[in-house]
């Protein structure tokens, strides 16, 4: 379904007309139209319609929200006692939506004007993901008030399809008339559909012939497929994509790319015009959904007054204020905030700190980096030698330094013998070993707290954080949390630190810090740490490091709204039962017979795929078969992307149950169909 809304650069310049003259082509063209106009006051717009394009809908569908005064919505709908609300608009819309191929939705007057409180039309048209036509008038002003709409429309990230004019008096066409059009054409880079003749009869046949050369329907529909192409091959001609194989991509394999255009709430949308659940909160980074208002206010905000300015000598208000709310919400005796722009740079941060303030304070031997194998701590050099995963740093071992990697069982494949969570516990004892013979030259644990994710969403029973913490304090070992994939709610706490009570000596967030809209990373320690540092300036025990933006203002101001967002709306109190729902909705893939393991802590969801469940046998890599699973889920209008043959289920925290349902559903589906094919071609049949 497509949804069209049609607004005005004013009032009284012809939209209702504009809508039966679009309703009567689409109608003529074969399409299911519904019309939709939320809020009417004065007049009887919605009555002229369903008579004019022989609509079936209830004249209450069409129109949900009425008042006779002909006054701005907003007031005409309070002085008659009418509650209207953005959620009762969206239900009435999705309501009579289910019905038809293509939507109209009329607006009152322009994009600004008020709907309830601060809720504008602009508002709904973002809430409808609908694609933006603006009805223009032919005379003098057009071209300013068209142009202010345009850039408004594109300021509040909304789609346009087009312009479209409209001749409302029937008039002399004097110079003005005649080349407003193109020179608005010209002026703003958005498609000019046609004009709207004045219309003496509203028939159907004497509108669809007055119009039919009038507009130019074909560009309207066409939408934003051709404009995708060229999207397409510029991307493959210039783009060179993380993580994957360009030779497929670039090959079309295993399919056409997606080329995402806009977001709104749960959703992704493509260049198309399709629409799709957002299942990994756009790599793990999305926290209140797409296009949160509040979020998009202080961006907007923060422009108005400082893009950068760097921290090497100065300061910025936002990186002060969110320093302070930071250690906060931070678990208790963590004190200093050293900024960087995202994870692997957090981490090297807290790993290049560990080292030099063994160095500045004395105790040189103290250099070793412990690590976990299935680690995963980001992509720089740095960050790649105390990763664990071979698959992504194998070819770069001669490049890095060297550290000490202490084994960590991933939960699903004990040893024969062995069972979980004790067999668990043997790295905690294996930790305690290696103090006792190595502590006096260990600067520091890194570690990914509760759940190891790209390792493939590993999850630990209960216990083995606390225990570890506890053994770097008996031995003086600095503990480094790496919270970028786990922190800001994701395991149901605002940091997976605090399941097990646990304060770290350095806290790396980034992700989910601005709440997936700007690059931003903080590395949280202690004052101790941070007193190993304060020497006279001629010892140069400074830390030296540093980047162009650290402390970036709008990031930081982002980030600001991000976390209060999280006490207004009371975030991590309303998932609870979500993450409960999660739990139940997944309990029935369990019965499906290449479902080995499935892992959940909060929102982060691990779904292991195996060839053979008895004796959890992996599927063969070049097999591909959960980046199949994930290519499939498209197809239910869901975005997934696998760690080899684990599915990742890392919702917004703002999902709602049923999207959640939504989600599970086309993971079974998308199981079942590649999966049951592959069965089958296995049986021979």
């Amino acid at each position: 379904m497509r949804t069209f809304f049609i607004t005005g650069t004013d009032t009284g310049i012809g939209k209702t007309y504009a809508m039966l003259a679009l309703g009567h082509l689409l109608q003529q063209a074969g399409h299911n139209i519904g019309v939709f106009k939320p809020v009417q006051s004065g007049v009887g717009d919605a009555e002229f319609l369903k008579a004019g394009l022989a609509l079936t809908d209830a004249l209450r569908e069409i129109n949900p929200y009425f008042a006779k005064e002909p006054l701005s919505p907003h007031l005409a709908l309070k002085r008659a006692g009418v509650l209207v609300t953005p959620h009762g608009i969206r239900r009435a819309f999705d309501h009579i939506a289910a019905r038809h191929e293509i939507m109209l939705v009329e607006g009152a007057g322009g994009l600004l004007v008020p709907i309830e409180g601060e809720y504008l039309m602009a508002d709904l048209v973002r809430d409808l993901d609908a694609e933006l036509i603006i009805v223009a008038r032919l005379g003098l002003g057009t071209i300013n008030h068209t142009l202010l709409t345009v850039r408004e429309a594109s300021r509040q990230g909304i789609r346009i399809a087009g312009i479209l004019f409209a001749d409302a008096t029937g008039s002399h066409k004097g110079l003005a008339e005649k080349t407003n059009p193109d020179a608005v054409r010209k002026l703003c880079g958005v498609p000019v559909l046609g004009t709207v003749p004045f219309l003496k009869r509203t028939d159907a046949l004497t509108v669809r012939r007055s119009c039919r050369r009038q507009i130019d329907m074909d560009v309207l529909l066409a939408g934003p497929s051709e404009d995708t192409r060229r999207l397409i091959a510029l991307d493959k001609k210039y783009v060179w994509h993380p993580f994957t194989q360009m030779k497929d991509w670039v090959a079309d394999i295993p399919g056409e790319p997606l080329v995402i255009d806009r977001g709104r709430g749960s959703y992704l949308m493509d260049a198309a015009g399709q629409k799709y659940l957002d299942g990994t909160s756009s790599l793990w980074v999305t926290v209140h959904g797409h296009a949160k208002r509040e979020l998009d206010d202080a961006l907007k905000a923060q422009t108005d007054k400082l893009a950068h300015s760097t921290m090497l000598g100065l300061s910025n208000t936002p990186a002060i204020e969110l320093a302070e709310k930071l250690i906060g919400i931070a678990p208790r005796g963590l004190a200093k905030v050293f900024y960087s722009d995202n994870g692997s740079t957090s981490v090297e941060i807290a790993l290049k700190m560990s080292y030099q303030y063994w160095q500045n304070t004395g105790r040189r031997k103290k250099s070793s980096i412990v690590h976990l194998s299935n680690s995963y701590h980001g992509d720089t050099l740095g960050s790649v030698s105390v990763g664990g995963i071979s698959l992504f740093h194998e070819v770069y071992r001669k490049l890095i330094f060297k550290t000490i990697q202490l084994d960590m069982p991933d939960g699903y494949r004990a040893p024969h013998g062995k069972t979980y969570p004790a067999y668990a516990f043997e790295a905690v004892d294996r930790f305690e070993v290696l103090l006792k013979k190595r502590h006096h030259e260990i600067a520091s644990l890194v570690l990914e707290p509760i759940v190891q994710g790209a390792a493939g969403m590993i999850m630990w029973p209960q216990g083995i954080l606390k225990a570890l913490a506890q053994l770097c304090r008996k031995y003086d070992v600095l503990l480094i949390a790496d919270e970028v994939a786990t922190g800001f709610g994701r395991t149901g706490k605002m940091f997976a630190c605090e399941h097990e009570n646990v304060t770290p000596d350095f806290l790396c967030v980034a992700k989910g810090i601005t709440g997936g809209y700007l690059p931003l990373a903080a590395t949280l320690t202690t004052q101790r740490i941070y007193d190993g540092f304060l020497f006279p300036y001629r010892d140069m025990k400074t830390f030296f490091h540093g980047h162009t933006y650290t402390g970036n203002p709008l990031a930081c101001a982002v980030a600001l709204a991000n976390i209060d967002l999280f006490k207004k709306e009371r975030v991590l109190e309303k998932m609870q039962p979500k993450i409960a729902f999660l739990k139940r909705r997944l309990e029935p893939l369990q019965d499906n017979l290449f479902v080995g393991d499935i892992r959940q802590r909060g929102f982060m969801v691990g779904i292991e795929l195996v060839e053979d469940r008895a004796s959890k046998k992996p599927f063969a890599w070049q097999e591909r078969v959960g980046a199949m699973v994930c290519e499939r889920a498209r197809a239910y209008g869901v975005i997934l992307r696998p760690l080899g043959n684990v599915i990742v289920l890392m919702p917004p925290l703002s999902m709602s149950a049923p999207e959640l349902d939504m989600l599970v559903t086309a993971v079974e589906k998308s199981i079942a169909d590649v999966l049951g094919e592959k069965r089958r071609l296995s049986c021979g049949y």
